[in-house]
């Protein structure tokens, strides 16, 4: 079973939140989420929030689609938040350092 992807936009912000599994089988769905910013394409000028509060599993895929979010949203410039993981998968995002890429609330 996968997860289910929602997603939230105000005028600077696009919140995507993912419950459930957060594995390969979301790819198109996640790439849609963040791509869907009114220009058709990431807007770097943007922040962007995955909330992870409902997911129950991540795996290198994900870990991956995070790096190509913020490869399109500016880089070392992107404005991207993690926020409420659950202890075993802040595990994991730390593990593979991502703290030194994304701020992880």
């Amino acid at each position: 079973m996968s997860g289910e992807i929602s997603v939230s936009h105000n005028e600077n912000e696009t919140t995507i939140s993912i419950k459930g599994r957060f594995n390969f089988e979301m790819h198109s769905q996640f790439r849609t989420a963040y791509q869907q910013t009114g220009d058709g394409g990431t807007d770097k000028s943007r922040k962007y929030v995955i909330d992870l509060g409902g997911t129950e599993y991540i795996d290198s895929s994900a870990l991956g689609m995070l790096l190509l979010l913020r490869e399109e949203a500016g880089a070392n410039e992107a404005n991207i938040e993690v926020t409420n993981a659950r202890p075993e998968i802040r595990k994991i995002l730390e593990t593979a350092n991502f703290q030194r890429l994304f701020k992880i609330i």
